[in-house]
């Protein structure tokens, strides 16, 4: 089975197996498509009212939420910001922020490393956060990163979870069945994707392709049963409202995924602290109530960043 889709808004909690589906409030064409003014702000001065930043986001609706964030401090500050929102998975953004043609991305620790470090061992946020000073390629450095995190995970129902005596993603190695998971297409290449948990825990899983990055597609084939896992981001609403189980990863085989941004050399030292005032106050539970306002409440990334920003007295 193969599912494409671009990532969707999940409307409400899902009740007796069935889950209303909603467009998401920001478009998912691609930024960088001939004639979206791609790289438009990475020719300019980066200063104060001195030029055009250019802020992506993933394909993801919470990485958009904390890069509109990023947007209104600075925007708040005087500086003139260019939004590339929903570009796509790090395949195609890394090398636009390696190229000039964006300046502020928000990343995650452990998957950013592991871009440039597949072989990158178990470490902690800090540890990570140094390491990548040295894996970033020249004119990239990474910022504070946030207590919020939002981890890649092998999740399952809880009935699925009950049935077979699951807790650790180990556990599924006593599985009688084929093991099959929901991802997108990449998870197959990443070092916690198939590869990785046969290495580390002796489990064999079969990606089944689902191109909404953990979103309501992802979770409906869970709760429909065509898959017995599935890989939901920890900081999604759907998990706690679905009765979801998150098996623990002992080995740490999915590295820290704290919230990190990621900028260029056009983020002087005066954005880059306002950035690290939005990372400073953004804890795990506001990042999982932000997320809930998105997909629940179907507030627009705008909207809800205007409002916790203005909450914690950062514009």
């Amino acid at each position: 089975m193969s599912i494409h889709s671009t990532r969707r808004h999940l409307l409400g909690a899902v009740g007796a197996g069935s889950l209303a589906l909603t467009a998401a409030a920001c478009g998912s064409s691609d930024p960088f498509e001939e004639g979206d003014g791609s790289g438009s702000g990475g020719s300019d001065g980066g200063g104060a009212g001195g030029g055009t930043l250019a802020i992506g986001s993933q394909a993801y609706y919470s990485n958009e939420i904390i890069a509109e964030l990023f947007a209104q401090v600075l925007e708040a500050d005087g500086r003139t910001v260019d939004r590339q929102f929903q570009i796509g998975q790090r395949e195609v953004y890394m090398p636009e922020l390696e190229s000039g043609g964006l300046d502020l991305l928000p990343e995650y620790l452990g998957n950013l490393l592991q871009h440039y470090d597949s072989e990158a061992a178990s470490a902690s946020p800090e540890e990570i956060s140094s390491a990548l000073s040295e894996a970033l390629p020249d004119g990239l450095r990474v910022l504070s990163f946030a207590e919020a995190s939002d981890q890649d995970s092998y999740t399952t129902t809880s009935e699925f979870a009950s049935t077979h005596s699951l807790t650790t993603i180990g556990d599924l190695a006593g599985v009688d069945e084929d093991l099959t998971i929901a991802a997108n297409s990449e998870f197959e290449v990443r070092p916690y994707g198939p590869d990785g948990a046969k290495e580390i825990y002796g489990v064999d899983v079969t990606v089944v392709p689902v191109e909404d990055s953990g979103g309501p597609l992802t979770v409906q084939a869970l709760l429909d049963g065509d898959v017995q896992l599935a890989d939901i981001y920890t900081a999604d609403p759907t998990i706690a409202e679905n009765d979801l189980v998150v098996l623990e990863d002992p080995e740490s085989m999915i590295l820290p995924q704290n919230v990190v941004p990621v900028v260029s050399e056009r983020i002087d030292e005066a954005a880059a602290s306002l950035i690290d005032g939005v990372i400073a106050q953004l804890s795990a539970d506001d990042l999982v109530e932000l997320n809930r306002q998105s997909v629940v409440d179907q507030s627009s990334s705008a909207d809800i960043a205007s409002a916790w920003l203005t909450e914690k007295g950062l514009v």
